[in-house]
Formats: C-alpha cells, structure tokens, sequence
C-alpha cells in the first residue's frame, strides 16, 4: 500500500489534473471538444474495454495513425493499465513495420482505418489478440476486410468511468519509441513512466509552461518530441490543447488566431514554412507567446527574422534525443541572440559533459561528445544488450553528438558524429557550413552532407532550396562561401533542389541526400 501512496505514473497525472479542474478545456479535435472530467472519464472507459478483453500488464501495443483524439486516449488507458505503448511512424513500408512487429514481439493493435491493412499484412507469425480502430463512430460500416477490427468507440460503449487500479511501479515501462537511427535497424528505446515523468518536469520547468497555456500540437504524436516535450507536460499542467492532424503551415497559422494559441512547438523547416506562407502576416499572431524549435537546430538568419515579425513570442531550443525521453538541454528566451546557435544548459534533471574518446571530460572551448545522466535516460534498448550496454558505459549515456561547452556552460551542438566531414584530412562541421549558406539571399534552406569525392575522400556537399523568385548559380554559392568560410569548408559541389527530404517530424533526411548524390564527385 505505500508504494500505491506513492506512486507516480503517466495515468496517475491525467487522474490529478481532472481532480483539480474536471471542468478546465482540455483536449479538442477536428470539433470534438473535452474538459479534463470528460478525457478522464474516456480514458477510464477504454482502460476497462482493454481488459475486459484480456489486455493485461506488459503487453506490446502498436499504435499506428496521425494525430487524432482517440492517439491521446489510448496513451493514457494502456498507461492506466499497464501496457506499452509502441507508436509508429505512419509512413514506413510493410517491411519496416513488420520489423518493429517482430522485435517487439506486439500482441495488440490500435490503428487509423487506413493502416489497418500494413498492420495485417506485417503479423507474420505473431499472435495478434486485440485490434482496434481508432476514429470510428458506432455507427460507421466496418468492411469485411476489417472484420476482425473493433471501433474504439464501440469497445468503450457502456463500460466504467471508475478509475482503472492496475499493480504499476514508476520505473515500470510505459513506451517502447523506435528510433529513426543511422544503422539498417531502428532501435527500441524503452522509457519507463519514471523516465517520463522526470522529463515532463524539466520540461515545464525550462520552458516556462503553465496550466494556462493554450497549445497546438502539429508535430507527429508518434515521436517523442510532440509526445513527451509538449502533450504529457500540458495534460500534467492541466492547460489547454488542439491536435491537428498535420503541421500545415496555412492551417496552424488559422487556429493560432481562431484558438487564441499561446504556445507551438515546430522544427526550423516548419518555422521557415510558416515564414513563408502567404497568411503569416494576414492573421493575428498576437497571443503566440511562447515558440519552441527542435529536431535541428535553428538557422541564425531565420531566428532573426521570426524574432522581428513575432514580436509579443518569445523562443526556447530544445535539443535531446529519443534515449532521455527526449529533452537535454534548453536555451532560454534571454539567451536567444546573446548566445545565438547554442542548445543552452543542460536541463533540469539532467547532468551532461563533454568528453573524449577516452571518457574523459575535455577543457571548455574543445569539442567532444556530449554524455548525460539522468533520470530521463531510457531503460535501455529493448532485447539489445550490447548496444545498451555501449550507449551507457562507464556510468553515462553516450549521445553521439558532438558539441563545445564555453566558459559560462552553456553548449552548442557541432554535428553528429556521423554528420562530421572528413575532406582532406581536415574535420568540417556541416551545420557551421550551412549556417554560412543561410546568410545568402535567397536561400530558403540548406542542407550540407558529404559525398565519396577520389581526391578529397570526403567533399564538402551544399544541397539548396531556394526562396520562391530567387535567381542564384551553383556559382554564385560558391563565390559567397569564399566570403564566409575558410577555403576547406566551401563545398566542392552544389546542387539546387525544390525541396528537402524529411521525416514527419519536420527533421532533414541526410542519408538520403547522400544517397542520392552520391556518385556526384564521379
């Protein structure tokens, strides 16, 4: 019973906010609107319909869709009850889908109608023993190729508001995040709700958040950033949110001013999308207070910009990884153009260093990798324990990121490991390469990779997105960087491109770019 008093899981917070404010606005989506009673009593509805039909602690489910209301509920019922939830990017093919299947060893299903079909084609040799679809009015025809599938909303029909008592401990695991990784297999990152729970407070703490918040949640709910730096701690404050399915810049620009929003989080390329669209200066901004960036880090001229043309925001970076649920560190408001680039300080629950090789610290003003322990830091990697063993050895976890700490600790991101140019002999960051490009009129984004070059091993590779009615040469490029960058940094190849390729979560593709350019130097 005295663990039960102290218990401190992900379904315990939404059970406190409804105690404390059942009447507050809570969650609304495409017209449905919630108060925290209503979320709650939801979420209890679907706890039980979970095991009523035999879902039980430990169990791997599989939630495959775009952001959406039933995405939330089934996040806080399988942690009511015990479950893990396993989020998926909607995007993948069968094959990577049945791969996190597989590895996970997934008993259950909670899908989007229309990946219902990549789930049942990805099973396998699996015992697949719950499927359900999320979004689906009692109501609506289920086809005979769904027969199997049971609507959400009919599961939950008639079944109690009581609040779900199931037999969890803190550190227990609540989610399994496969990451997008470097290696031909994405990882499973094992957070437990203690994990959690750590980060969404270093998260309210470092971003100033408050239960009167009125958020937009855009970014993909599958990934941790949107998940657990801006849902979870919004829900455990008790403020305000609106899902949108997408972070269509048009759209979000509408529902900032139709919703009165004061908080959104979106990577830089959303940022410069919204920069861009048409309706950033036709709608009312005005109550957009706080703006967070992530996933990358922010080009210095479009800081600059969005600092002009918001002028009632103020902005925090956000840097960290899936591994520590995901925030590191944060760079305040008041730091944005004093220490313009940097990630900031290391978090609330977080302790980081920089180090070499060997493990050992290195002096202030030398690059080195950044490690962390913290309560935020994954359990490991689910059935790996030898990468999990690497990623914490000598008592840290190991980012892979590389990064300067100055004299007064504040840090700043360099590259990753994998994103560090070797031409020549010679190391180049290609973020300090692509900060340089951004300064360019007329570029709208840019990505710096490396491609195999018989001379250099390595070559310096500058892909560009032009600005709508820009006119500039490969050329002209070239001729900038001379003006900018030291003679081994200025790419050897430029190449102009309508756009970027990127994951959901706004972040740029590099692999693919260095797929796809590859044989340029031959």
């Amino acid at each position: 019973m005295l663990k039960r008093a102290r218990r401190n899981t992900l379904g315990d917070l939404l059970a406190r906010t409804k105690e404390r404010d059942p009447e507050k606005f809570a969650i609304a989506y495409k017209g449905v609107r919630l108060n925290y009673g209503e979320l709650d009593d939801v979420v209890n509805q679907t706890a039980h319909a979970f095991l009523n039909n035999g879902m039980k602690k430990g169990d791997m489910i599989t939630v495959m869709s775009k952001n959406s209301l039933d995405f939330v509920i089934a996040n806080f019922a399988l942690a009511r009850i015990g479950a893990v939830m396993i989020p998926i990017n909607y995007m993948l093919t069968v094959e990577d889908v049945q791969y996190i299947l597989q590895h996970a060893g997934v008993s259950g299903f909670i899908a989007e109608k229309e990946y219902a079909s990549v789930l049942d084609e990805s099973v396998g040799e699996l015992d697949i023993k719950h499927r359900y679809l999320m979004d689906v009015s009692a109501t609506e025809r289920i086809t005979e190729d769904l027969s199997e599938w049971t609507p959400l909303s009919v599961a939950r029909h008639g079944q109690s508001t009581e609040f779900v008592e199931a037999a969890l401990e803190d550190d227990d695991l609540a989610h399994v995040l496969y990451t997008s990784g470097t290696e031909s297999r994405p990882k499973g990152v094992m957070l437990s709700h203690k994990s959690i729970v750590s980060e969404y407070v270093s998260c309210v703490v470092n971003g100033d958040m408050s239960e009167h918040d009125v958020c937009i949640h855009a970014l993909p709910l599958y990934h941790s950033a949107q998940l657990h730096c801006f849902l979870g701690p919004s829900i455990y404050l008790g403020s305000s949110g609106i899902i949108l399915d997408a972070a269509k810049p048009d759209i979000v620009l509408e529902t900032i001013e139709k919703e009165g929003a004061t908080q959104l989080f979106c990577p830089p390329t959303v940022w410069i999308a919204l920069l861009r669209h048409p309706d950033f200066d036709k709608r009312d901004l005005s109550t957009l207070e706080k703006c967070y960036y992530g996933a990358a880090i922010m080009p210095r001229e479009i800081l600059k910009e969005l600092s002009e043309r918001l002028p009632n925001a103020r902005f925090w970076n956000f840097y960290g990884q899936t591994e520590v649920a995901p925030l590191a560190t944060a760079l305040q408001p008041e730091d944005q153009l004093r220490k313009l680039g940097s990630a900031g300080k290391p978090s609330l629950n977080m302790q980081t260093k920089i180090v070499d090789d060997n493990d050992q610290e290195v002096p202030r003003g030398e690059v080195g990798e950044i490690v962390h322990r913290t309560p935020h830091a994954m359990k490991g990697y689910l059935h790996d324990p030898d990468k999990t063993a690497e990623a914490f050895r000598n008592g840290w976890f190991h980012s892979g990121d590389l990064a300067i700490m100055d004299e007064e600790g504040y840090i700043t991101i360099v590259d990753r490991k994998k994103d560090m140019i070797k031409t020549g002999g010679v190391n180049v960051s290609s973020r300090e390469v692509e900060e340089a490009i951004y300064q360019m009129d007329g570029v709208s984004e840019v990505a710096v990779i490396s491609i195999p070059d018989p001379y250099w091993i390595e070559a310096v590779t500058a892909i560009i997105v032009p600005k709508e009615g820009a006119n500039f040469t490969k050329e002209d490029v070239i001729e900038f960087c001379k003006d900018h960058l030291s003679k081994f940094k200025i790419p050897k190849h430029v190449e102009i491109t309508n756009e970027l390729p990127k994951n959901p979560s706004g972040k740029v593709l590099k692999r693919t770019l260095r797929d796809e350019y590859e044989s340029l130097a031959k």
